[in-house]
């Protein structure tokens, strides 16, 4: 878990996207906002989804193996729900990323 949460944060870090990082291990309450704030459709179909759980504000991106197949396909801005941006452009938008 902890590698795929780096490889989201140096994604992010290297694109400049500001982003805030959610440790639902410290929170019931912000544990109990992912598990409610990701489609039903994309719940396991067993147990609790694991971190990372990527959102945009409080519209739900998808979890890491989403965010690495969009990497791969070269959609990851997309996924993201961000214009694709030059990589010395800041944007305004700020990601949520759920964290173990």
């Amino acid at each position: 878990i902890k590698k795929r949460q780096q490889d989201v944060v140096r994604f992010l870090e290297a694109n400049r996207i500001e982003f805030e990082e959610v440790d639902i291990t410290m929170s019931e309450e912000k544990r109990q906002w992912m598990y409610k704030n990701i489609p039903e459709d994309r719940q396991p179909a067993q147990g609790n989804p694991l971190p990372p759980q990527i959102f945009s504000d409080d519209r739900y991106c998808g979890d890491y193996d989403g965010f690495f197949e969009s990497k791969e396909s070269n959609t990851v801005f997309s996924f993201l729900g961000l214009k694709p941006t030059l990589a010395s452009k800041v944007t305004n938008d700020t990601m949520k990323l759920s964290l173990k």
